[in-house]
């Protein structure tokens, strides 16, 4: 035996230990709820066969009796919660077999090749990371997605200590939905290696009983802590929450080290898979990371607050790590990358896989509706200039002066007072007082606006989610954010809310590239990596934001004017407005 063998015997081990001391916890717990019924069973057993007499061990009696009738119906109502409550799902787009065959082919393969069970479906998530996810529970086996066994491939009960209860029992693989767009199909499978080698320790007993043991107490403190009981329900709830909880405190060491030994485990399991290749994979990990925080909070969070979804944000991603790699030189042999086969290629439909977990990504971070509609629209990347960057600017100065007029500013233009010009902005927040005195009521004014137009935004609710994405990507009734719980949304929110001087400066900045696309010839442009860009000549302009901030937070116009010069901006000419 090797020493990876013998390395990962030993933290299966451990972790099998850390299990059984998990159903320790659970074991003692139901012995304190019988432990007064058998007080009570021995003392009215003595009293029958003629010990313990008297009037005092009649009281005895009686009264551990209903202490124990108590403690019974007690735990059976946390026993009843624990059942009942529905542990939380990860919001996740379902991919179905028929939808992605050659994906499955892989996976199964992988897990033969591993000798573990193969996991029991395959589900994306919007996000730059992979797990197995334990779906077993009555409540969370409605989703689509065929099992990995079936036809040749991973039987049930391969792998030690494995299950032979069939692929229901196997835990779903989720997989970030941006590796399928930017790695390579071998960089996936070594990705997936050490992912897909959990589900060894997964199907021993004792783990999976563990693992559900904590799940349930989980679920019931999120059940109690949910909104809207009456008290009728309410109170018992909170009970349940209340004893989940104590379980739970003393379940957590425990548990966080079980799960460490199977990550270990699987780990020196899956070094005898493409080990070499999987370290230079998980530099494409990391690159893929990068790309995306900036794709989200750069490019995708303005188009979602102008009540459009970008519709291929994966393939947006790999846009924006050409653009990352060209300027930063960090992707090492990216050309010679790019001529090996894409991992999405092995999904038979990649448009529609994703267009829905670019959705379910606006609505994880955003907090947009399930459906398209008039205020909530798909965008592609080709109209992004027109319908996001263009409409972004002009709604943002249209705010900025109605602000304006409600704080009474005169108009600039005195040739037609009802004209918006730039010029009337730059002498409001430069005029007497500058920054301290106009430029907060300014701010006050548009931080006050915003609140009330986002107030007024589409709540999110159900719906059939990403039109045309098919079967093979959920069906319309499906809501991947159902088996969440209840709870507001966004779930994840990226910004925290901006401040009003940040609020200022955007729609200062916004008039600016109106005036410039008005009267200098400039146009919107979008940059994969810093998201709206204004384009002169052709060229992206990025030398905007500190004159901006220098009228913004000092009233100085001076570097704003000497910019203007340059590029030939007109501030006293009109501007257009939404």
């Amino acid at each position: 035996m090797s020493g990876t063998d013998v390395g990962e015997e030993l933290g299966a081990r451990a972790a099998q230990a850390r299990a059984l001391a998990l159903l320790r916890i659970r074991s003692r717990a139901l012995a304190v709820a019988i432990l007064p019924a058998a007080v009570a069973v021995v003392l009215f057993a003595a009293d029958a066969q003629g010990h313990l007499a008297g009037p005092a061990w009649d009281a005895v009696r009686w009264t551990v009796l209903g202490v124990a009738v108590l403690v019974l119906l007690v735990s059976v109502l946390v026993a009843v919660a624990v059942a009942r409550a529905r542990p939380a799902m990860s919001p996740t787009v379902p991919v179905a077999e028929e939808g992605a065959p050659d994906l499955y082919r892989l996976v199964r393969d992988l897990a033969d090749r591993l000798d573990v069970p193969a996991p029991s479906a395959i589900a994306l998530t919007p996000d730059c990371d992979s797990w197995l996810e334990d779906r077993t529970h009555r409540a969370l086996r409605k989703g689509p997605g065929a099992a990995l066994r079936k036809g040749t491939g991973s039987s049930p009960g391969k792998g030690p200590g494995a299950s032979s209860e069939g692929a229901d029992t196997a835990p779903v693989l989720v997989i970030g939905s941006p590796f399928l767009w930017w790695m390579r199909v071998a960089e996936l499978r070594a990705v997936l290696a050490p992912v897909v080698a959990g589900t060894g320790p997964s199907a021993h007993p004792d783990i999976a009983a563990a693992r559900r043991f904590v799940r349930g107490l989980d679920a019931v403190i999120a059940d109690a802590a949910a909104p809207g009981r009456g008290p009728v329900r309410g109170a018992p709830l909170a009970f349940a929450g209340w004893v989940a909880r104590l379980l739970l405190r003393a379940c957590r060491d425990h548990a966080a080290e079980m799960e460490r030994c199977v990550a270990a485990a699987a780990s020196l399991r899956a070094q005898t898979v493409d080990y070499g290749l999987r370290i230079a994979a998980q530099e494409q990990v990391g690159l893929a990371y990068a790309g995306w925080d900036r794709l989200l909070t750069r490019v995708a969070l303005p188009a979602w607050r102008m009540g459009r979804w970008p519709s291929r944000l994966d393939a947006g991603v790999v846009s924006a790590l050409t653009e990352l790699s060209r300027r930063d030189r960090l992707a090492d042999g990216f050309a010679l990358r790019l001529g090996e086969r894409p991992a999405c290629d092995l999904l038979e439909q990649p448009g529609a896989a994703d267009e829905a977990a670019s959705l379910l990504a606006a609505r994880l971070f955003h907090g947009g509706p399930a459906e398209s509609g008039p205020g909530w629209a798909p965008v592609d990347w080709q109209q992004y200039p027109d319908e996001v960057v263009d409409r972004k600017w002009r709604s943002e100065a249209a705010r900025l002066h109605r602000v304006l007029d409600t704080l009474g500013v005169p108009r600039a233009s005195a040739a037609d007072p009802a004209v918006p010009t730039l010029a009337r902005v730059m002498e409001h927040l430069s005029g007497p007082g500058g920054p301290e005195g106009p430029g907060e009521a300014l701010a006050a004014g548009i931080g006050a606006a915003v609140a009330r137009e986002e107030a007024g935004a589409p709540a999110p609710g159900g719906g059939q989610g990403a039109g045309g994405q098919g079967q093979a990507f959920g069906g319309p009734a499906d809501d991947p954010l159902d088996a969440w719980g209840p709870g507001p949304l966004p779930l994840f929110p990226l910004h925290p809310p901006r401040t009003g001087t940040e609020l200022l400066a955007d729609h200062v900045a916004a008039m600016v590239c109106c005036a410039a696309v008005d009267t200098a010839g400039a146009a919107p442009g979008l940059d994969w990596l810093d998201g709206p860009a204004l384009l002169v000549g052709g060229t992206r302009r990025a030398d905007l934001a500190d004159p901006v901030l220098s009228l913004v937070e000092d009233g100085d116009p001076d570097p704003l004017l000497a910019w203007l010069a340059e590029v030939g901006v007109r501030s006293d000419k009109p501007v257009r407005l939404v």
